[in-house]
């Protein structure tokens, strides 16, 4: 059936029929959610086949781990303290902070599905690295047994994409641009660190998108509220005031990390030509310069993939009702 849209006349409120089915639009949605979802499990998988299960991507990544030798004094004097927030009490705490921020917006719904993408990330990520994939002996440096997806990451990440979701739409673009800078300033610290491969951390990120998707397609999914005659609507035909600087903000991430993602490929392969020789301090840094650039490529993405994503599942509940 046809919802209904109110039509401010002066002082008369009139309720019109409006057009739009809401259940049946969302479906492309709901789909674009699931698709998303599926493709960051199978790029957890590809990661893991083409980096740790094989001698080639042992190599490379070895050769990255190494490289973060160069200069770490000094650079882990800033990434160790960003390191040391990460805690379980960190991940409560911005769970919790997520919530209040869904109640205040008296969105009781909201404050389920953070929980539930916050709790099913980081669970994810420990049941990938520690049951479902393992790390094969290829005689590729040291043993520290599997360590993909990274687990500082997943809650970096995850918390922030928590504070996209329950943010309001204005500030929705703002928080996608600290999210990433945020989540990629943790990983490259597990890079300085040498507390994680390359790899671990782009798949933390698929990890952090893939259960957003998961949450966003069950938001779209939901069907919305019939607007009534007392309701504070925008005018028909006044079309998505946020849309904009969401379109902006995910086309400018969206750029940077195009361009951080092609000069990961770049190095990453000339490291990987180079993977069957004995690897000197300059490779070790085009691996470990690659390794950055990739982590780098990987936030930008999927934040702006999480931003429209959020835009998409919340669009008309939120200009068919009152703003916020």
């Amino acid at each position: 059936m046809a919802y209904r849209v109110t039509v401010h006349e002066g002082p008369v409120v009139r309720v019109v029929p409006d057009q739009r089915r809401r259940p049946q639009a969302r479906g492309g949605v709901v789909v674009a959610c699931g698709a998303v979802a599926v493709a960051c499990a199978v790029g957890v998988w590809l990661l893991w086949r083409s980096f740790v299960d094989t001698w080639a991507g042992q190599r490379v990544e070895d050769a990255a781990l190494d490289g973060a030798a160069f200069g770490q004094g000094r650079l882990w004097a800033v990434a160790e303290p960003v390191l040391d927030v990460v805690s379980v009490g960190f991940v409560a705490g911005g769970l919790l902070g997520a919530a209040v921020v869904a109640l205040v917006r008296r969105r009781l719904s909201l404050a389920v599905q953070v929980a539930v993408l916050v709790g099913g990330a980081n669970l994810t990520t420990r049941l990938v690295k520690h049951v479902v994939l393992d790390r094969p002996l290829l005689g590729v440096g040291a043993d520290y047994g599997n360590t993909l997806p990274s687990g500082h990451t997943t809650a970096a990440g995850s918390v922030a994409a928590a504070l996209l979701l329950v943010a309001p739409p204005r500030a929705r673009p703002v928080v996608a641009l600290l999210g990433a800078g945020y989540t990629a300033l943790t990983g490259v610290s597990t890079l300085v660190g040498q507390w994680h491969r390359p790899s671990d951390v782009v798949a933390g990120t698929l990890v952090v998108l893939g259960w957003t998707a998961l949450v966003c397609g069950a938001m779209a999914a939901r069907p919305g509220v019939t607007p009534t005659a007392t309701s504070t609507l925008p005018r028909v035909g006044a079309g998505d005031p946020w849309w904009q600087r969401t379109r902006r903000t995910a086309l400018g991430l969206a750029v940077l990390g195009a361009a951080a993602g092609a000069v990961a490929g770049l190095l990453l392969t000339r490291t990987w030509a180079y993977r069957a020789g004995v690897a000197d301090r300059a490779h070790e840094l085009l691996a470990y310069g690659g390794g950055v650039a990739g982590v780098v490529a990987a936030c930008c993405l999927t934040f702006a993939a999480m931003l429209v994503l959020r835009h998409a599942a919340g669009s008309r509940d939120e200009t068919t009702s009152a703003p916020g």
